[in-house]
């Protein structure tokens, strides 16, 4: 089992909402632009187990050598007392700490981000998230500015982690956390690392910021208005409206500085630098030098014929970043810097992180991005799952075989196309499927072309 990190592993509640389901399946508010969106007063009484709730398997989970739900819980319990947990919050939270296979099912089916980034951002970072984000910073001025003063993250970062995990509230989830953790923590998939946010989660209990029926958030186990983990809630959750609770369900001013606090002290975030720029880059730019892990001073891209997206001339400064091309050579591209690792960081999914870094942009003041000149073609889910069996054959690491392209795909996709003299922007295509099935390729049309739509 791996290690547990600060990485996410999955989206937050809203994203969840949106992508996952039909609108009317959540039990909270769909985003609404024309009226400002605050969470309920009081967290809703704890839903009934879901359709897919089932009993701990028969004959228990192979990875704890086939211990019973029951034993593993009453192990388990004996780690939260070893790690500092009362027995009176043990005792608040028992009743909570049941086995549910929906939740189990849910997290082995998740298939989010198959998206590509033009159309996930239009969704996810649209006019009216940007408006509200804009708003919000507006209507809680003083703890932003405090935020922005004591941790030095900008409020348009702190309010585009807000928007798109839960539209700033309206859609934190509506199931029991502890069910969910105790559930991922018996399953084999990630055991240990839902061990330990089980555990968290029960010091939250203990140290007085939330009561289980209070913990109401996603099937991921996540809490609160920018969607923490339990371990970040419990070591970065801050008081910043002095009531004695570190409170991120209901608080504005709690969540502003906690999530504030998260992005400085977690995630590293260098204060007084920026995180993304869209950016204009030639036909004839060195392809293979775009990429998350190569890194040159703005002059140095400059040299490449890199411009702003105006055409002006980016500043001939030594500060380092990457050239990020999100859809290839084609599509949108960016300057990636330093901070935009907090982005990978926070969720390691590129299409999430780069939108997220994105609407930033956008509520600090930045104009809508570009649209791609031509229309950009998508694989198919099937000749992308295609071609990452064929890379895995070729001898790389693509992680799961999905068809999504992750980071690993991605850089495997770069390394064939410089073997074969194609242009290395690491987005898949047509002609380098054909030439590892060892095939010509086949003229095609885009049926997955996207291309942003007309700005709202």
């Amino acid at each position: 089992m791996r290690k547990i990190s600060t990485t996410r592993f999955f989206p937050g509640a809203m994203l969840l909402a949106l992508l996952c389901g039909p609108p009317q399946a959540s039990a909270q508010p769909a985003a609404n632009p024309a009226r400002p969106i605050t969470a309920p007063a009081r967290p809703a009484a704890a839903p009934a187990a879901g359709a897919f709730a089932a009993p701990a398997p028969r004959g228990g989970a192979a990875c704890h050598n086939g211990m019973s739900f029951d034993r593993f819980l009453a192990d388990l319990k004996q780690q939260a007392v070893a790690a500092g947990v009362s027995q009176r919050a043990l005792a608040e939270a028992s009743p909570g700490l049941v086995y549910d296979q929906g939740i189990v099912n849910r997290d082995r089916g998740q298939r989010v981000f198959g998206q590509v980034f033009t159309e996930f951002a239009a969704r996810m970072a649209a006019v009216y998230r940007m408006q509200q984000g804009q708003a919000k910073i507006k209507t809680h001025a003083a703890a932003f500015a405090r935020a922005e003063k004591e941790f030095g993250v900008p409020p348009a970062v702190i309010a585009a982690f807000w928007g798109l995990e839960s539209d700033f509230g309206a859609n934190m989830g509506n199931l029991p956390t502890l069910r969910s953790l105790v559930s991922l923590a018996y399953d084999c998939r990630r055991s240990e690392m839902f061990e330990k946010e089980t555990i968290a989660a029960l010091k939250i209990i203990d140290r007085g910021d939330l009561t289980p029926s209070e913990m109401i958030g996603s099937w991921a186990g996540e809490l609160g208005q920018t969607q923490f983990l339990p371990s970040h809630y419990f070591n970065y959750a801050v008081d910043y409206d002095g009531d004695g609770h570190r409170n991120m369900l209901r608080s504005p001013d709690d969540v502003i500085g906690s999530t504030a606090n998260y992005i400085a002290n977690g995630l590293k975030w260098r204060r007084g630098e920026p995180w993304l720029q869209e950016v204009r880059v030639p036909q004839n730019l060195p392809w293979d030098q775009a990429d998350l892990t190569i890194k040159h001073p703005r002059s140095k891209w400059t040299q490449f014929g890199v411009t702003y997206p105006d055409g002006k001339a980016l500043p001939n400064d030594s500060l380092p970043a990457s050239l990020l091309l999100p859809m290839g050579r084609h599509g949108p591209a960016f300057l990636a810097y330093p901070n935009f690792a907090a982005y990978t960081e926070w969720n390691n999914s590129l299409i999430y992180s780069t939108t997220a870094g994105y609407l930033a942009t956008r509520i600090a003041g930045a104009p809508p991005m570009q649209r791609p000149s031509a229309p950009v073609a998508q694989l198919p889910f099937n000749e992308l799952r295609e071609l990452q069996q064929l890379l895995v054959r070729a001898g790389f690491n693509v992680g799961k075989v999905d068809g999504i392209m992750g980071q690993l795909s991605r850089t495997a996709v770069k390394t064939m196309q410089i073997k074969y003299g194609l242009p290395a922007d690491s987005w898949p295509t047509a002609e380098l499927l054909a030439r590892m099935r060892g095939v010509p390729a086949a003229p095609r049309a885009a049926p997955g072309a996207t291309a942003l739509p007309p700005a709202r």
